[in-house]
């Protein structure tokens, strides 16, 4: 489908057979010759080998861990990728696949979790690390073929367990090893099963979107097929079929995802659109006059705009738990939402721009045992008595495929390069209790993180740049007076994919000028500091 089939502010039109009154037509979905299938267990990063293997253009499927070998055949993959996972293989009900997947002579690739497993089910040993890994490590190519092809022989790559594989299975051979771990990678070429100790998928890898390709290309055959325009085209047939000529809801907050989700349902509905943007109290300055502007102005959007600040300030009042506040937030935005999609007749659906990592950190969507981090507002908060019917386009992808697909659809770089914003929005920039003052002090603070960043043409290079107020005070002096006042912290980091990101390194002529702008011009803060962790231990979010 021609890119410049997107670029439209109106509907996708389609022609319509003689004596139809609407669009009826039968749905195929594009046939995908070549497809990697992801069993999850539980991994926080299963999502991201799914990413990395889209990243070559192969169409990656994620689906449960204990999917049958008869289920898995009617997916026609061209070979297995087993993810990690939280657990140790010897604990009692680990997730275990069904041996029968091994026996269906696809290549079969095991990460971290998905090594120790295959070890395990093949007759080797797998105990407790007497030296945890966790992070950076330096790996040593012991044979450089296969997956380990066209790569150099000493590579970083990260680490993040605390088993190891002391025995092989028969039958297997050893392709790498770490100072602290004896088999990092293995093989059984006859049986083409492959098997790494480490994370390829994160960025933190190096090269290791060589060796997943290594995999997906030389191992499974896959070619370079699938695309971010057929993805589209798939999603608009998708939508038109579902929806139909019935109304759909969406909360528009302005950020990438959202909008982007309301592009593509626009594209498929048009005017059976209905976007509501709540004000929610928690917003960045300035935010709802420019959601305002430019979906209701300039992409002539139905769009309404909800001002509940302060029912979510009054619930929000005396709670400081992190977790709780997302929890609230998520709930009343739910009831504000619905009070606002009554009155707007026949409704039957309710859009959404939830991506894979809102779903990775609040709950495993495939059946998969991972932990939950962080509870997001569009995930899993929906009241069970909802009669809508959910539609989300984007939950499948991450962040920078939804640029892309924004690209596709004619959107502005305004808008698809805007960082990342929390759906709590600064309730969760606010350590403890959040009242209108402390959103005030930092909502001017965090203006001014923004203004900086963008004068020194760093804000499309870094991931996210904003301000947190931090639940303490501490003296300082201001002219002749002793003050004690809030502390500000700056907090910006880089990330492909939310997933993992490091600390921004900022020129420290700029933080300085950060620092005495928010001092000098933002009244109750009187220091400012700078946050140097990574993600992980930390979280890119201090909440």
């Amino acid at each position: 489908m021609p890119i410049k089939k997107y670029h439209k502010q109106k509907p996708l039109t389609l022609s319509l057979p003689k004596n139809k009154s609407r669009l009826t037509y039968k749905v195929t979905k594009p046939r995908i010759k070549d497809v990697i299938l992801i069993l999850d267990f539980g991994s926080q990063y299963t999502q991201l080998i799914a990413r990395r293997v889209r990243e070559s253009k192969v169409f990656s499927r994620i689906v449960p861990y204990n999917i049958s070998p008869e289920e898995i055949l009617q997916h026609n993959p061209k070979g297995l990728i087993l993810s990690g996972g939280p657990m140790s293989v010897y604990d009692k009900g680990a997730p275990l696949p069904d041996p029968g997947i091994f026996k269906l002579g696809l290549p079969v690739l095991g990460v971290c979790y998905g090594m120790q497993l295959i070890t395990q089910m093949f007759g080797g040993t797998v105990k407790k690390s007497k030296e945890r890994e966790f992070g950076r490590a330096e790996l040593f190519v012991d044979s450089n073929k296969d997956l380990f092809a066209n790569l150099p022989t000493n590579l970083t790559c990260w680490m993040s367990h605390s088993d190891e594989v002391t025995k092989m299975p028969s039958g297997f051979v050893p392709l790498a090893h770490t100072l602290n771990t004896s088999y990092a990678a293995m093989a059984n070429r006859n049986k083409k099963i492959f098997a790494v100790q480490f994370h390829p998928e994160v960025v933190h890898s190096q090269r290791g979107s060589q060796i997943l390709l290594n995999f997906v290309y030389h191992i499974c055959g896959c070619l370079p097929r699938w695309t971010m325009d057929k993805f589209i085209d798939a999603s608009l047939k998708q939508i038109t079929e579902l929806v139909g000529n019935k109304k759909v809801v969406l909360g528009l907050s302005g950020g990438v995802d959202s909008s982007v989700a309301a592009m593509l349902l626009h594209h498929a509905v048009g005017k059976n659109l209905y976007c509501i943007f709540v004000d929610n109290g928690l917003l960045r300055k300035n935010e709802s006059t420019s959601v305002q502007k430019t979906f209701k102005g300039h992409f002539k959007m139905n769009l309404s705009c909800v001002d509940a600040s302060q029912r979510f300030l009054t619930r929000l009042k005396g709670v400081e738990d992190p977790e709780e506040k997302r929890k609230i937030i998520g709930d009343e935005f739910v009831k504000v939402f619905e009070e606002a999609a009554q009155r707007i007749k026949n409704v039957e659906f309710l859009g959404q721009g939830t991506l894979y990592p809102d779903v990775i950190e609040s709950i495993s969507p495939l059946g998969g045992p991972s932990a939950t981090i962080k509870t997001h507002h569009n995930v899993g908060g929906l009241p069970k008595h909802l009669k809508l019917q959910l539609v989300e386009p984007l939950r499948e992808l991450f962040k920078d495929e939804v640029r892309i697909i924004g690209k596709h659809l004619g959107m502005s770089d305004l808008i698809l390069n805007r960082q990342p914003f929390p759906g709590p929005g600064l309730a969760i920039r606010v350590i403890g209790e959040v009242t209108t003052e402390r959103l005030e002090i930092l909502r001017e603070a965090d203006e001014r993180v923004l203004e900086e960043i963008k004068k020194a043409g760093l804000y499309n290079q870094i991931w996210q740049s904003f301000a947190v107020l931090l639940p303490i005070k501490t003296v300082g002096v201001m002219g002749d007076q002793r003050t004690y006042e809030n502390v500000i912290a700056l907090r910006c980091v880089n990330s492909v994919d939310g997933m993992t990101a490091d600390w921004v390194s900022l020129p420290h002529d700029l933080l300085t000028r950060i620092s005495n702008r928010i001092i000098n011009e933002v009244h109750g803060v009187n220091r400012v500091v700078y946050d140097i962790s990574s993600k992980p231990p930390a979280t890119i979010e201090w909440e």
